[in-house]
């Protein structure tokens, strides 16, 4: 099994409501998301998927978070936008455009992240 991984980062703002704590206070990361893909073939140059394409659909996915309260988009609604929830939506975004996407780390900090996965 092959499996690459690519990232980018991306700045917002939100709180966790119903959280007792710091953290249902409104408050900003600058958010780290490693994709992995993975797969059993290679194409004919010998990839598994080309980074410069992969690198392009993360950004795209990112860039509708950035800058952004994050409670206020329709994916986090009914859900508080933790790292986790954060992992899970990305996930889907990316599954969406036909990756063969294998896990999602969201970092929202040096030391900590949530990773969805299969």
């Amino acid at each position: 099994m092959y499996e690459i991984m690519v990232e980018d980062t991306f700045a917002s703002a939100h709180q966790l409501v119903g959280y007792e704590g710091p953290c249902e206070n409104m408050h900003g990361h600058t958010w780290k998301v490693q994709i992995f893909l993975s797969g059993e073939k290679l194409n004919k140059l010998g990839m598994l998927f080309d980074f410069k394409e992969a690198k392009k659909v993360l950004k795209n996915i990112v860039a509708e978070f950035d800058h952004k309260n994050l409670n206020e988009l329709p994916e986090f609604t009914k859900n508080n936008p933790t790292a986790e929830n954060i992992a899970k939506t990305i996930y889907d975004k990316i599954t969406s455009n036909k990756l063969l996407v294998n896990k999602v780390t969201v970092w929202e900090s040096e030391t900590t992240c949530a990773t969805y996965t299969l």
